[in-house]
């Protein structure tokens, strides 16, 4: 039954291959400077490493936005997410898994009756603006780099063209790593939580986290997207959709677009910018598709913005506004008929109670002359007992991080099943569990 629940994560990354190939190597294969099968290879070892070694940092953004605390939860997530890809992959849309995942679980929340982390959500909408728009900065900066390169050496045509693919092939690798690193996340991040996997010890070299499992999984059902079907995609961003590429700027694009992905994924830069004085860079799953067409328009408008082929823009804007907003509704509507007509349990309740306890405990922090009215009530899930909050007093949202930690229940679990009595599994709320591990 376990596998059957993760097999939507699968399709999900098997989506993301297909639709997401053409923003590392379709530029090269849309110019036909690399063969579509040469690149598939590449892209599918690079992207599975960058998966399991570097995967981990954007789940944690992924799982303050929601943790879903139920396998067929977890599924249905994977599942409506994988959907929306596939049906904008039809419509030959570069689609982003990081708006259908984050759109899928907020969906989840809404079904569940969990609280939206706005913090979380705001800060990885924040970087659908930036994030295009650091792409075609980079993308502009390096054009006005090569250009002036290519000017002072005047390299052979012959040579030129031999270092322009080198240059495609090597950009198309560091895409691959930095699009697993950052967008492995959105296939298989709702499963951290709950995963039963165990740490694997391979030959006493390397041991593999249960993290790193399900990312390598994720990765396997990437490069099999890859290989079956990316080559319609393909044609729209890198085979002249948006503008018509020369191969350097298709080189430039791919790079543009690899350096926002490893920025907004590597734990290292975030901490070297904390120790630095800066704000820590957040560590969150950007969108691949908007970084490549973000590069793309930068490269259009230093040459005047006449080439861009607006239209095709809108069009790709606007089905990113549209995918998170049909993934949600999928994801509300699959959940209901999931736990309702096949009986899946999709959620696990959590309940609040106020005790006197946590009332004391609360006082070192919180003003809780505004809590007697709700000392000793019980609520059934987050979001009535922060609107139950919102009524008594107006908490800053910390203040009611604090008050939910406080009051929320954990009993014991019955002895014949692997819940607790209100749902939950030790999976979700254990010491050293998943949870605790992306949050």
């Amino acid at each position: 039954m376990t596998s059957i629940f993760f097999s939507s994560g699968l399709f999900l990354g098997w989506s993301l291959g297909a639709n997401n190939m053409s923003n590392v190597f379709g530029t090269a294969v849309g110019t036909r400077m690399i063969r579509f099968r040469t690149a598939a290879v590449w892209c599918s070892v690079f992207v599975i490493l960058g998966s399991v070694v570097s995967g981990s940092g954007a789940t944690q953004t992924l799982g303050k936005l929601g943790s879903i605390n139920a396998l067929a939860g977890a599924f249905m997530v994977a599942l409506s997410s994988a959907v929306t890809m596939f049906v904008m992959t039809k419509a030959s849309y570069p689609a982003s898994t990081s708006q259908t995942i984050v759109g899928s679980i907020v969906g989840w929340n809404l079904f569940s009756g969990s609280l939206i982390d706005y913090g979380a959500l705001t800060k990885i909408l924040s970087t659908w603006v930036f994030c295009p728009i650091l792409a075609a900065l980079f993308s502009m900066l390096l054009y006005l780099l090569c250009r002036r390169f290519l000017g002072w050496f005047k390299p052979h045509m012959l040579t030129q063209d031999h270092l322009t693919r080198m240059g495609l092939l090597l950009a198309g690798i560091f895409g691959s790593y930095a699009l697993g690193a950052n967008n492995i996340s959105t296939v298989m991040g709702v499963f951290v939580p709950i995963s039963d996997f165990s740490e694997i010890n391979l030959f006493g070299l390397f041991t593999l986290t249960a993290a790193q499992q399900l990312f390598f999984l994720g990765g396997l059902a990437i490069a099999v997207g890859v290989f079956t079907y990316s080559k319609k995609v393909i044609m729209t961003v890198g085979g002249g959709g948006i503008m018509k590429l020369s191969p350097v700027a298709a080189f430039i694009v791919v790079v543009s677009h690899s350096l926002v992905l490893t920025i907004f994924s590597s734990q290292g830069l975030s901490d070297a910018f904390v120790s630095a004085g800066l704000p820590a860079i957040p560590l969150v799953p950007v969108s691949s598709s908007q970084a490549i067409v973000g590069a793309v328009i930068g490269i259009g408008l230093l040459k005047g913005g006449r080439a861009i082929r607006w239209r095709t823009v809108g069009a790709i804007c606007s089905s990113w506004a549209v995918t998170p907003v049909l993934a949600a509704v999928i994801c509300f509507v699959s959940l209901f008929f999931l736990q309702n007509v096949f009986m899946q349990q999709t959620y696990r309740p959590e309940r609040y109670r106020l005790t006197e306890a946590a009332v004391q405990t609360l006082s070192r922090d919180v003003d809780v002359s505004w809590l007697a009215p709700l000392a000793g009530r019980t609520f059934p899930n987050a979001r009535e007992f922060k609107d139950r909050l919102d009524q008594a007093h107006g908490y800053a949202e910390a203040e009611v991080r604090l008050i939910l930690d406080a009051a929320r229940m954990e009993e014991a679990r019955p002895a014949d099943e692997g819940t607790d009595a209100t749902g939950r599994t030790d999976h979700a709320t254990g010491p050293g569990s998943g949870r605790e591990a992306i949050q």
